[in-house]
């Protein structure tokens, strides 16, 4: 597959699976909004007239960005890895979580590394990543590629073991399997192909700058309030900010109004230790995008 020339900038999305929503929702709140949709669409226009986005398997993403069918794309870490091509790794998106596990069937002898042995069987979508493990323990086994229903193979005598990727652990209960060791945490991730980041840097940038301030301002609040001015040490005690909170006079008063960003989980906290001092006319807001 030849580079292309032009001077746009493509991005490759998942066209489905767990990741595709996210990566579609990730690219409209930095700004990036599609302008043809549909599931039979493989390209489509944005409202930014140097980007345009094409989907794809999120599996197919790593090479059609190292080959150049695409200047950037979003898909798995775990994916990254085991296509094993030589592509740009910008940033992680912070979204698909997910281990990439060695598991056994819930019944067998196999219930640690310690059980390992050669000759073992192992069904897994992701070979090689499956045989750089087993090499580093030393030990041989046969590989058994498939490109679906991994979790059953143990079941129907395919293999005594699978190699298999899991965000919740809810589809290996119901299989009836046990995670026996991690191979690799995995989430979504930014590339991009080499020379396109040299060629169409400003371009590129952009785009990792959007989504970066999306994931950044991801489960953080701006909290605003009123308190007077001699508290306001108190204030920077229990809400520091991300570089402090920002502190501006309010006129006519000895008051000051204070703005800081918190994460979600300390909000309750926070609201109410600032109560406690004197705060009034505390306002939560949500963050679209945090930006440096």
């Amino acid at each position: 597959m030849t580079k292309r020339e032009d001077s746009k900038v493509r991005i490759a999305l998942p066209s489905k699976g767990r990741i595709s929503k996210p990566a579609i929702d990730l690219l409209n709140n930095a700004g990036i909004f599609m302008q043809e949709t549909g599931t039979r669409k493989l390209f489509s226009r944005t409202n930014h007239p140097n980007i345009d986005v094409m989907f794809t398997r999120a599996a197919d993403i790593p090479e059609f960005v190292a080959d150049g069918a695409a200047d950037v794309g979003i898909t798995g870490l775990d994916l990254i890895l085991e296509k094993n091509r030589d592509v740009i790794i910008l940033d992680d998106l912070k979204f698909g979580e997910a281990k990439l596990v060695l598991a056994s069937p819930e019944n067998s002898k196999i219930k640690s590394k310690k059980d390992l042995k050669n000759g073992l069987t192992v069904a897994t979508e992701f070979p090689k990543l499956t045989k750089e493990y087993f090499d580093k323990l030393g030990i041989d086994v046969k590989i058994v590629e498939v490109s679906g229903s991994t979790e059953v193979t143990p079941l129907i005598g395919v293999a005594d073991l699978i190699v298999d990727l899991t965000s919740t652990g809810t589809t290996l209960r119901m299989n009836r399997l046990k995670v026996i060791d991690t191979i690799l945490e995995s989430s979504v991730r930014l590339i991009a192909n080499k020379e396109s980041y040299k060629e169409k840097n400003k371009t590129i940038e952009e785009i990792r700058t959007a989504l970066k301030g999306v994931v950044e301002a991801k489960n953080k609040k701006l909290i605003m309030l009123n308190i007077e001015e001699e508290k306001v040490e108190e204030v920077k005690k229990i809400v520091p900010g991300m570089t402090g909170p920002t502190v501006s006079k309010v006129l006519h008063n000895n008051m000051v109004a204070v703005h800081a960003v918190v994460d979600e989980d300390e909000v309750f906290r926070v609201v109410n230790e600032l109560k406690r001092i004197g705060a009034r006319d505390i306002l939560i807001v949500p963050i679209e995008r945090i930006l440096d």
